[in-house]
């Protein structure tokens, strides 16, 4: 009998959006259980809000020996299933520690990691070029013999209207806005300040608001303030005043969504709204927002643009494109030309098509 569970996504924020599929799953399967979720300490924000977890455990990304005695602590022994989403030799030794009984997802067959399959249950490869993200985890609860469910689960809280209302400047709830988000973590994943600037100046031609997130760092809070010196003053900048709930509840009220490959993108194409996704080299069969209610294995392919449900993926063009590197230089404060060159007028297509034509399931406009 399943009591309690340690789900371990021991990643970076979008990656444990990317388990709330596999969370709900065995929330479903197990409702009377406890299910912990570990993560890397402030990477499990986007959790706070979600229905399927009962704590939320943080580690340090490299944990010093005291912090290691810590986790020991918590987790030691304490459940009777391990679920290790990772293939990595921390992610299973926290499984180890925390349970008899463990499944993961491993790295290809090598004689190097081999022992990863002998330490566990039962286990699933690593396919990291055709196999979605989200599908990946769910093989998963395959191994557990318990039914998928595809959503990816955006949280909630209950006074995110509250704190939208004190906010912004106009009347969210009955005016047409949308929703931007220029920074993505990585330098390589950026889209151009000029593609913004005519985005913004299209969107708000069509009698929209436009609203700005983003996060609290230091770098990125100047980058988005500067970048607005340059738009209407009628845009609304709430980079780093809102909870990752907020956020989800300001963009599923929004008109459309535009971002780049960010963990935000995801969460906005969670929320059903219209999202428009900008990609570069990261490559969409793996790496694109999972669609509303889609319910298959496969959304995207790797090249093209391709719209899916409430999904536009926009792809810069080139015959490198996607190079699943870290931009044209292979580092993460590398440019991406393929980026670099993509046009506002494509961008704006996309947005046209998605505000003004009723998107049709499945539809793909390559």
């Amino acid at each position: 009998m399943v009591n309690k569970i340690l789900l371990i996504a021991t990643r970076q924020i979008g990656d444990v959006l990317l388990v709330t599929p596999l969370l709900r799953s065995l929330r479903n399967a197990y409702p009377q259980a406890v299910i912990d979720v570990l993560v890397y300490q402030g990477k499990g924000e986007i959790l706070i809000g979600n229905p399927d977890y009962n704590n939320l455990i943080s580690v340090t990304e490299h944990p010093c020996f005291s912090e290691y005695k810590s986790l020991f602590k918590q987790i030691f022994m304490r459940y009777d299933l391990a679920i290790s989403t990772l293939t990595g030799d921390r992610p299973l030794f926290y499984a180890i520690l925390a349970a008899t009984n463990r499944v993961a997802i491993v790295p290809p067959k090598h004689w190097q990691n081999i022992w990863k399959r002998l330490l566990v249950n039962a286990w699933t490869e690593l396919d990291d070029l055709y196999t979605p993200t989200v599908v990946q985890n769910l093989r998963l609860a395959d191994l557990l013999n318990i039914p998928r469910c595809y959503e990816v689960v955006a949280p909630q809280l209950a006074d995110s209207v509250v704190i939208l209302d004190k906010l912004l400047p106009f009347n969210w709830q009955q005016q047409d806005f949308a929703v931007l988000h220029l920074l993505p973590l990585r330098h390589y994943k950026r889209w151009t300040l000029v593609g913004w600037r005519e985005l913004v100046q299209y969107l708000t031609e069509q009698g929209l608001h436009i609203v700005l997130t983003g996060g609290n760092a230091k770098m990125e809070l100047e980058y988005i303030r500067n970048a607005k010196l340059n738009m209407p003053n009628t845009v609304t900048n709430v980079a780093g005043k809102l909870r990752f709930a907020d956020v989800a509840r300001l963009i599923k009220t929004s008109k459309i969504y535009v971002g780049p490959d960010t963990s935000i993108t995801h969460l906005a194409a969670a929320t059903g709204t219209p999202t428009i996704a900008l990609y570069g080299p990261t490559n969409p069969q793996k790496w694109a927002p999972w669609p509303s209610g889609y319910n298959s294995d496969t959304p995207f392919q790797r090249t093209g643009s391709q719209q899916i449900n409430n999904v536009s993926l926009v792809q810069g063009s080139g015959d490198c494109v996607p190079c699943h590197q870290e931009g044209c230089d292979q580092h993460r404060q590398s440019n991406s030309r393929c980026l670099e060159e993509l046009s506002s007028v494509t961008v704006i297509k996309a947005v046209e098509n998605m505000l003004f034509t009723k998107a049709k399931c499945g539809k793909n406009l390559t």
